[in-house]
């Protein structure tokens, strides 16, 4: 939110952005984007990027803000600030869960609220917590969101840190996410949320698909960036962000956190993902919880659509991936021809635009439109199992090719997300395309019970940009798919 650029924080170029021979060019972020700066600007880069000392106000501090907002490059603080931390802590009914964490938090002379949401014992609850932290209730639940708003309105700090009562905190889980907060343009920081390993299959299964879990790479947040929202099972937040959008919104249940998270960015705030801070997070206690949890996530798209337009689409891509993709599936071997063909014509269609501005552009070209359309087949067939499986399976009544597609769209995606997810997994590939299936399949109904409790059907809708190309001189952004 200040102008200043703070001191103590150094810029790492993030791995994925690509930088020209001559410097003046830089293509990355999230959503892609090409930078062009003038040659006293790249020269401003490379100062920055060296760890040279950032002015607070000047060429040099405009570009490393530039950089960080572009998602381009990530800060690195060397200070963590003095600031007064509470900690807000929503429950219902966890005593057991709430009693390991006020174990783990390990924050002493730490002010910590527990709002009591309803529980049915809660002297039992009070028992739990005994001196530990302030306890207030709820005679009936009112909600998560209800709750960390009851808290943090309670508590005296300038920081807020919410806690889940279902989550452990590793040792020294809060210091690089205070360290953020020495730039005041950020307003929240969230850690990476694991879910609790174990020798179960629902545990190992949730170790590495939690949608908790945003990742290892760290991220600024953006709505339909790469990491489009945090969850508050674990955030810190200035208290002045809090006020400023008062607090959650107490008509949603489910998905209030991605509410919050977004009106703070769309007030100019900060919001960044920092997976060096990790905390643990208990899986769901038996198959048909994750089923529920996972349908009660996606009920919340449509609410979050009406708030928030076009920021839930079920997938974003370009009109010449979504040509390729339709020919291919539908047109049978002259349709497949026709797609690449397709393909190839939007990779040659932005070689141009790249020219002058990026080394090897007809490569470049390739790579960013070619690679964008075999992704967008994979985000696809994502958003025919999260979104459109009901449509799909009336389809594939009639229709032999939309049947392959529809089981193309269970496999592969589910297949290349257990490659991701490394050699740890130890679920035979079987195993793992059906707990996927079934987890997109939940999502999907949860979101079509949240279209129809909120009569819009918007949150079904693809997100369609433009043919493939460049717009403007020096923020682009450049469709991949």
């Amino acid at each position: 939110m200040a102008e200043a650029f703070p001191e103590h924080i150094a810029l790492a170029l993030d791995p994925e952005t690509r930088r020209s021979a001559d410097g003046r060019t830089l293509l990355g972020g999230a959503p892609m984007r090409l930078l062009r700066f003038s040659q006293a600007g790249a020269t401003a880069v490379d100062a920055v990027l060296a760890g040279e000392a950032v002015p607070p106000t000047g060429p040099r501090a405009q570009v490393a803000r530039r950089l960080l907002d572009a998602g381009m490059a990530h800060p690195r603080p060397r200070t963590v600030p003095d600031l007064a931390v509470s900690v807000v802590v929503p429950v219902r009914d966890h005593t057991e869960e709430l009693g390991a964490l006020l174990d783990a938090l390990d924050l002493p002379g730490t002010e910590v609220v527990v709002v009591d949401d309803g529980s049915a014992d809660p002297a039992g609850l009070r028992r739990v917590v005994a001196d530990r932290a302030t306890v207030l209730r709820h005679e009936r639940s009112l909600g998560p969101g209800v709750a960390r708003d009851t808290g943090w309105r309670a508590a005296s700090s300038e920081v807020i840190a919410f806690v889940d009562a279902d989550v452990e905190p590793t040792p020294g889980w809060l210091q690089p996410l205070l360290a953020h907060l020495t730039d005041p343009a950020v307003g929240m920081v969230a850690p990476r949320v694991r879910s609790r390993s174990g020798p179960s299959l629902l545990e190992r299964y949730e170790r590495h698909r939690s949608p908790l879990d945003l990742g290892d790479r760290e991220a600024r947040v953006v709505p339909r960036g790469r990491v489009s929202y945090v969850p508050t099972a674990a955030l810190v937040c200035r208290r002045t962000v809090l006020e400023s959008l008062d607090g959650f919104d107490p008509d949603m249940r489910v998905g209030e956190d991605v509410d919050l998270v977004w009106r703070a960015i769309a007030a100019g705030w900060t919001v960044r993902y920092e997976p060096a801070a990790e905390v643990v997070h208990r899986p769901r206690s038996s198959w048909p919880a994750l089923v529920r949890q996972r349908a009660s996530y996606g009920s919340a798209a449509a609410a979050l659509d009406q708030r928030h337009p076009g920021a839930v689409a079920p997938v974003e891509l370009n009109a010449w991936s979504l040509a390729a993709w339709t020919l291919a599936v539908l047109g049978g071997g002259p349709g497949a021809v026709a797609g690449v063909g397709v393909g190839v014509g939007s990779s040659l269609a932005l070689a141009p635009k790249l020219r002058g501005r990026m080394d090897r552009p007809v490569q470049r070209a390739l790579v960013l439109a070619g690679g964008g359309t075999l992704h967008a087949g994979t985000w696809l067939g994502r958003a025919l199992w999260r979104a459109w499986l009901p449509l799909a399976v009336v389809a594939s009544l009639r229709s032999r090719r939309v049947r392959r597609a529809t089981l193309a769209a269970a496999v592969v995606p589910a297949l290349l997300d257990r490659r991701q997810a490394g050699p740890d997994v130890a679920i035979d590939p079987v195993r793992w395309t059906v707990l996927h299936a079934l987890d997109q399949a939940a999502y999907c109904a949860g979101v079509w019970r949240g279209v129809r409790r909120c009569r819009s059907g918007r949150a079904l809708l693809p997100r369609l940009s433009g043919i493939p190309g460049l717009t403007g001189r020096s923020g682009s952004e450049v469709p991949g798919g």
